[in-house]
């Protein structure tokens, strides 16, 4: 599949980590706290687009003067129509959230591509405050 997805693998990470698993044993169908996990990854993800920040809150790298002269719209970085932030999407799968991208050139963007030189400026992840808000919505959903 073409794109770019992020799987988060928790380690270290032990709040979120035993929160997950408080959901998983105490829940047949996590499927509910995952659909809004993924609702608001897709609205902390596309914040990223206007803040122009990766998830660890670094700038992402300024474009090209070849680049800024090719472009229409010259005031944003991985913004020239909006499809690409449009277009994040999640999908459940039993105990799996995936979320990312289907567009071919996502990665392209997210990694960085050499042949190219293109940087990469990471929009898919999860920040210090996502963590937080994740975690409360796992409780949210432990209380109900």
């Amino acid at each position: 599949m073409a794109g770019a997805f992020v799987s988060i693998e928790l380690k270290g990470e032990e709040q979120l980590t035993q929160a997950f698993n408080r959901l998983i044993s105490q829940s047949s169908d996590v499927s509910p706290a995952f659909r809004d996990i993924g609702e608001y990854l897709i609205e902390s993800t596309q914040k990223r687009f206007q803040t122009q920040q990766s998830p660890s809150g670094e700038s992402w790298q300024s474009l090209s003067a070849k680049t800024i002269k090719n472009k229409k719209r010259k005031d944003k970085i991985l913004t020239e129509s909006g499809t690409l932030a449009d277009t994040l999407h999640y999908l459940l799968s039993g105990h799996h959230l995936e979320f990312g991208s289907n567009m071919e050139y996502a990665a392209t963007h997210q990694f960085g591509r050499e042949d190219g030189n293109i940087p990469a400026r990471e929009f898919l992840g999860v920040s210090a405050e996502d963590e937080n808000e994740i975690l409360h919505i796992i409780r949210a959903h432990l209380i109900n």
